[in-house]
């Protein structure tokens, strides 16, 4: 039996090798959605195709023909959209839940397979990296003991997606805010934490509090893009 990961993040690729040796049946693996053609589909005939960190909206015509499945770091139905983490964050959430959902056609709509619980400490490359080992026991519970999804209960709560520009390091911020802003951002493909000063972009990841009021922070100088030299 042939299934199927859609996945861009090179956390989630590396949890892929890890895990999927050890389950049952043929795993393939693509990266872009490109490779996502109705020729590989018909020569695979996936029995799931899981999406962990997809970015792109799926086809209705794959999403009604094969049992297609993402992963949401929120409790749904709340926190439906874009941005989970981040909108988690803050609002000053510790912990949250994973939730492995059937795609559908609205977003984050689906009905759903399971949940596990996720702490969010750390930077948002750990707690990624923390979800794609917990994906990968979603999944393989999802075809070792046969889940049947579920409808989402409950009132939707909607997460608006955060734009680049939203990274810019907002004024008045306390020690934990400032804090927690560099920290959620703080993932390898995002846009971190920065200020603008000149000509210059100053980038900041790696945030440490090492005592009351005081944190510690690695930054990084570039030129902002069309200024002059």
């Amino acid at each position: 039996m042939n299934y199927l990961v859609a996945t861009t993040k090179s956390w989630n690729i590396e949890a892929f090798s890890t895990f999927t040796p050890d389950f049952p049946g043929t795993w393939h693996l693509i990266s872009t959605p490109e490779q996502l053609t109705p020729a590989l589909l018909d020569e695979l005939k996936p029995a799931y195709i899981f999406f962990p960190h997809w970015s792109w909206k799926v086809p209705e015509h794959i999403t009604a023909h094969y049992p297609c499945v993402c992963f949401h770091m929120t409790d749904l139905p709340y926190g439906r959209g874009g941005s989970p983490l981040q909108n988690l964050i803050s609002q000053g959430f510790t912990q949250t839940q994973l939730t492995a959902l059937q795609m559908n056609a609205e977003l984050d709509s689906g009905p759903i397979y399971a949940k596990y619980p996720l702490e969010l400490f750390g930077t948002a490359q750990q707690i990624f990296e923390r979800a794609a080992h917990l994906i990968y026991h979603l999944i393989q519970r999802i075809i070792t003991e046969n889940l049947h999804p579920s409808p989402q209960l409950g009132q939707p709560v909607f997460f608006q997606r955060r734009s680049p520009q939203q990274s810019k390091l907002p004024q008045e911020l306390s020690p934990e805010e400032l804090y927690d802003f560099i920290r959620m951002l703080d993932a390898d493909t995002y846009p971190h934490a920065y200020l603008e000063y000149g000509n210059w972009r100053l980038e900041f990841t790696g945030a440490e509090t090492v005592s009351k009021g005081e944190i510690v922070a690695k930054v990084r100088f570039t030129v902002v893009k069309g200024a002059s030299s």
